[in-house]
């Protein structure tokens, strides 16, 4: 097959999945009639596993969410669809498709729209500058700054953004990326100027780009049908990492990089570089590779939305629930099908156990997530979930 072929049939797949995706405007029907579960944990119960899954008292060493509190219209969110979430101290920022919320004290306080200063009603990303504090915003339309309680707008028009279609926001030091459908950008707030970065200058087949996050002087681009673009901050040099065997229905040779080139999303920490991709998840420790799929692992699925690091451990937002992976363990939780109940599948290699719960995840469609303190919040089609460790889960399992 020649490479002019290659780059079509990458175009036709990529076509296809994004108008599965719609844009950030559908679900996955098969599963869109879970109903959300609420309340705390009363009782904990084993289903399925085998005698040669770890001892009890080994299982009380992972950290369950068995608790969860939910959050949707109802509560003030001005809709139930979830974009996006970031916890910014004791405030959680909140984006939907219908604006952005402002939550604190378990209360929402604020809700913005295009009319308040939003470039766009539909936020699809958050990120908190750690040196000026600025939230900056992500949307359909645009990018926001909101600093001492205004919005400031950048696009391509006012600022020479790379495009107005921003799916994800990275800051570090002085510079705000974005992964746009347009490229990627680098914004230096001090001397407001933009570097740009697309087929023309960097190794990506195509300008559309959909994440992006960084560490240790490098920031790592998700490029739609080019894999990961890495970028070393101070040389400026750049190299890509892909799918060597170029087979775009299945990964052809095992663990010898990227799953699949149609990536969603990176995150980096602790010297580990995790891609989720709409066809797996790989991990990379700066010397090898490793593809992680559904059918071979406690991957909840293949279709990955958001993929986000905490240590060593990785946090993957799918389709078909929400999955948690340290490298040895697999914890993946979703609601059982017409129950308010959930399921906690914990998974070591071939072996696997199903806890019960009596509270869960409102959506097994997840788009995003964040950490506040021992807290995580989950971003899904049908409300924002709040999940807490009760440990009471592991103390009621024999």
């Amino acid at each position: 097959m020649n490479k002019y072929i290659r780059q079509h049939l990458k175009k036709m797949i990529a076509a296809v999945i994004i108008i599965s995706v719609g844009l950030f405007l559908g679900f996955n029907l098969k599963n869109i009639n879970n109903k959300p579960g609420d309340g705390n944990l009363l009782k904990s119960e084993y289903t399925g596993g085998t005698s040669s899954v770890k001892e009890a008292n080994e299982i009380q060493e992972l950290k369950i969410y068995d608790t969860w509190t939910h959050y949707t219209t109802g509560n003030g969110l001005p809709s139930d669809k979830i974009n996006c979430v970031k916890a910014d101290g004791d405030r959680i920022w909140i984006g939907t498709d219908k604006g952005l919320a402002i939550m604190e004290g378990n209360r929402i306080t604020e809700v913005y729209h295009k009319e308040d200063g939003l470039a766009h009603n539909n936020v699809v990303s958050l990120e908190v500058s750690q040196t000026t504090g600025d939230v900056w915003i992500g949307t359909m339309g645009g990018l926001n700054r909101y600093s001492a309680g205004k919005f400031e707008t950048f696009n391509q028009f006012n600022s020479g953004m790379p495009n107005d279609v921003v799916y994800q926001v990275y800051c570090v030091d002085k510079y705000v990326w974005v992964a746009t459908g347009g490229g990627a950008g680098s914004y230096d707030i001090y001397n407001k100027k933009w570097e740009i970065f697309t087929e023309q200058n960097a190794p990506m087949h195509e300008p559309w780009t959909y994440g992006i996050s960084g560490g240790d002087g490098k920031v790592y681009i998700a490029a739609w049908g080019g894999g990961v673009i890495e970028y070393e901050m101070e040389t400026g040099q750049m190299r890509d990492y892909v799918d060597p065997d170029e087979e775009m229905e299945i990964d052809l040779f095992p663990d010898d990089g990227v799953v699949h080139d149609i990536t969603t999303g990176t995150s980096y920490a602790e010297g580990i570089l995790w891609v989720g991709t709409y066809f797996g998840m790989s991990r990379y420790d700066g010397a090898r590779w490793k593809g992680y799929f559904d059918h071979d692992s406690g991957l909840a699925s293949n279709f990955i939305n958001f993929t986000k690091a905490q240590g060593k451990a990785v946090w993957l937002c799918t389709d078909n629930g929400l999955s948690n992976f340290n490298g040895e363990t697999w914890i993946t939780y979703r609601p059982v099908p017409e129950s308010k109940k959930g399921e906690v599948i914990i998974t070591w290699g071939e072996d696997k156990k199903t806890l019960i719960t009596n509270s869960t995840i409102s959506h097994n469609f997840i788009w995003g997530m964040d950490f506040q303190d021992d807290v995580i919040w989950i971003a899904s089609a049908k409300g924002l979930s709040k999940g807490e460790a009760s440990g009471k889960l592991m103390a009621n399992a024999d």
